[in-house]
């Protein structure tokens, strides 16, 4: 089995993979901020995944992650060990081009937790019935257009920054101004160009689906729920994206019956010293020096592998070699860990981790469920 980089004269046979496997595919195999790789058997395509050149917030600090998707393989190669190979090089990959953090949704979760990914975060849908919407007081509102792109995505960043797990939407990878090609492009204007908030939605067959609704104050949030009420007379119901938690409360408070449709996404930490060191540590500021020697069970990541010790110091954190391995860690509690998605009593519950991790516990904090708002 060979496994090469995906270039231009392959993106004909790695669209037809990705076809196959998922009945259609949404954009071609390469694009700006994207990379693949592709796996041979006998001089035939056999698989093939992408990368995307992403940064999620973590702590409030970007941190490079590369977001896996589109791994297929064809119907004659499979059970010959094509999905695990290509994550292994993909994880040399990210490596090599400075992403200490991978994401992924699974279609088969085994093949990657095999490979180091665990859960550590939600996709979060939650559909309602539009005559319930609050009945916050009317903003001024208008449509957005190319103007208004730079301070939209500005509005956007300052939300994202806050919840763990977001990302930036930064360019190449994101374009912004795809947001304009969506049926509805609301935004609250504010002083000097700035934009108090926005609402981004399409309207489709099955309804209205609402892929953000961000405001930087709960005026403006209810005055955006406000009007996404005035399609009850169109519409019942309609599919609002969880981008900002704190309009998910501002809906359910209503006591009204709502559904809710979840995707679990997967981390892996790369690169466990470049991962703490891009990472945001707020609560670190409060601890006194500290540290955790950890011994990390990896296999497919030897470079991080073995006795590494965690340094909490001057509000900082970082991990160096050595240390006595007190903590044994598995791969698949890293990423969990590193989200706060699960705290050390259930990665030790899980059998991922053994020995007293409370300073980790007390580094992550309760920061609420890590989330992304973008599917990949």
């Amino acid at each position: 089995m060979r496994i090469r980089e995906l270039v231009p004269e392959d993106v004909e046979e790695a669209d037809r993979l990705r076809r196959v496997a998922f009945g259609s595919i949404a954009e071609p195999s390469l694009r700006p901020g994207r990379r693949g790789l592709l796996a041979e058997v006998d001089g035939r395509a056999a698989g093939v995944l992408t990368i995307k050149d992403m940064h999620q917030f973590w702590g409030g600090s970007p941190v490079p992650m590369g977001g896996i998707g589109g791994v297929a393989v064809d119907s004659w190669a499979r059970g010959r060990g094509v999905a695990g190979a290509l994550l292994d090089a993909a994880l040399r990959d990210l490596r090599e081009c400075g992403q200490a953090v991978s994401v992924l949704y699974a279609t088969v979760p085994a093949v990657y937790r095999s490979r180091g990914w665990d859960a550590a975060g939600v996709f979060e849908h939650l559909e309602f019935p539009l005559d319930r919407m609050p009945a916050g007081a009317r903003v001024p509102t208008r449509p957005g257009g190319e103007d208004d792109l730079q301070a939209l995505h500005a509005c956007y960043v300052d939300l994202a920054s806050t919840v763990n797990g977001l990302l930036d939407r930064a360019a190449p990878t994101f374009d912004v101004a795809d947001v304009l090609k969506l049926d509805v492009v609301t935004v609250v204007p504010g002083h000097d160009g700035e934009v108090r908030g926005y609402l981004t939605a399409a309207r489709g067959p099955a309804g209205l689906r609402v892929f953000d609704l961000v405001g930087r104050d709960v005026a403006t949030q209810l005055g955006l729920l406000r009007e996404l009420g005035s399609w009850a007379g169109v519409l019942d119901r309609a599919s609002v994206r969880v981008t900002d938690p704190a309009v998910t409360g501002l809906l359910t408070n209503q006591a009204i019956e709502y559904t809710v449709t979840a995707s679990t996404w997967l981390l892996r930490v790369v690169d466990l010293p470049a991962a703490v060191a891009a990472r945001g540590w707020p609560a670190a500021r409060w601890l006194k020096p500290a540290v955790v020697d950890l011994d990390v069970v990896d296999e497919h990541a030897p470079w991080h592998a073995g006795r590494q010790r965690l340094v909490v110091e001057d509000g900082a954190v970082r991990v160096e070699p050595g240390g006595s391995g007190a903590v044994r860690l598995h791969a698949r509690a890293l990423g969990p860990w590193f989200s706060g998605m699960h705290d050390s009593h259930a990665l030790r519950r899980a059998g991922l981790l053994d020995g007293d991790a409370a300073l980790l516990d007390r580094l992550v904090g309760a920061p609420g469920t890590p989330r992304l708002a973008d599917y990949f």
